[in-house]
């Protein structure tokens, strides 16, 4: 068995124009400070890295590093997020999610399509120059406005829509594969690959590629009610990322999954900080642990109430406390005794 790496934490939710956020040398001081070992990189945040120039240089990337390196911390994955959930835009929400794109290709749904596709591609290969297996991504959605249809959906409409995901992604598994680099979607309400029928509806589009992977972050199963310790059971094989969430799922007789359009801390289904929700951290530890999972455990803080400052230091502290420390040898060890084949036949009644 292996011991996941961490704590890191993901700075999404961090970066922004206020130190020690503003710049990647004092986040990650700042991150060493409350006792993270590792950072998930926002890609579309030039404060965080540029990924041209990660994409193009391996001095550039060498040089980043050792930023990092100055205060003990690592680069764990990239992240591109929103890059990916521009790889597959329903027209419905094309206006929304114009937003994530370079000014440059906004209100052009092909270009921006393009401009996606490049921001991933960067991705693996800045991922490939920093000595990094994976890095995570949203697939996107063609698919989501029809998951409770009414009227019922056409023969083959969700058939076709996996396709064209499949058609889009596989390309960029392959540039992956020739990095050597894992691309992990996490699986996610809003995309298409939200569960686990729909991952494998996916995986069966790009032919079980083998630079298709997974992200495991179980809050988004809480809010679903699926069982997210057998979701490790099915997936260990595929599962090469892990976001350290919380969630809580408390309906009652006004509200339940779909959350009635509410705000966040009105809604059933809720985020909370690390040891606020209703995960059962210890099985999910454990399983990994017993699977080899070969990655970090990074906090992604997401919480309708608790301060963000305050949500990463408990964090930190949070994961520190459920690593394992795999053991090195069974714990009845001294009672072993050499093998013996005769004996053991004997024991068995198989000889004499």
């Amino acid at each position: 068995m292996k011991t996941l790496k961490g704590p890191a934490i993901f700075l999404a939710q961090y970066m922004g124009d206020e130190p020690p956020f503003d710049d990647i040398d004092t986040a990650a001081a700042w991150a060493a400070g409350l006792g993270f070992k590792g950072l998930q990189i926002p890609t579309w945040d030039s404060r965080a890295i540029d990924l041209v120039q990660a994409s193009e240089s391996k001095s550039y990337c060498d040089d980043w590093r050792a930023r990092l390196d100055v205060h003990g911390i690592e680069p764990c994955e990239l992240s591109t997020h929103l890059q990916g959930q521009l790889v597959a835009v329903h027209p419905a929400v094309n206006e929304m999610f114009d937003g994530f794109a370079a000014p440059e290709v906004r209100g052009n749904p092909v270009a921006r399509t393009e401009w996606a596709v490049d921001q991933v591609k960067r991705s693996i290969r800045a991922s490939q120059n920093l000595g990094l297996e994976s890095t995570v991504t949203f697939s996107g959605a063609l698919a989501w406005p029809y998951f409770y249809p009414w009227p019922p959906r056409p023969a083959g409409l969700i058939e076709e829509a996996f396709a064209e995901l499949g058609r889009r992604w596989t390309p960029i598994l392959d540039v992956a594969r020739e990095c050597g680099v894992n691309v992990c979607f996490e699986i996610h309400p809003g995309e298409d690959l939200h569960d686990g029928a729909t991952w494998e509806r996916f995986l069966e589009e790009v032919k079980g590629h083998e630079a298709a992977n997974i992200l495991y972050d179980p809050s988004h199963f809480v809010l679903q009610c699926l069982d997210y310790l057998q979701f490790i059971d099915l997936y260990h094989d595929r599962i090469k990322m892990f976001h350290v969430k919380d969630a809580e799922f408390r309906p009652d007789g006004r509200t339940g999954v779909y959350g009635g359009y509410q705000s966040w801390p009105d809604r059933a289904g809720r985020f909370r900080s690390l040891g606020d929700g209703q995960t059962d951290w210890g099985a999910i530890f454990t399983k990994l642990a017993n699977y080899d999972f070969p990655g970090w455990a990074v906090l992604e803080w997401e919480c309708a109430y608790k301060d963000n400052l305050v949500g990463a230091a408990e964090g930190a502290k949070f994961i520190q406390k459920h690593i394992i420390e795999v053991a090195k040898g069974s714990f009845d060890d001294f009672a072993d005794s050499d093998r013996d084949t005769g004996a053991n036949r004997r024991m068995l009644g198989l000889d004499g």
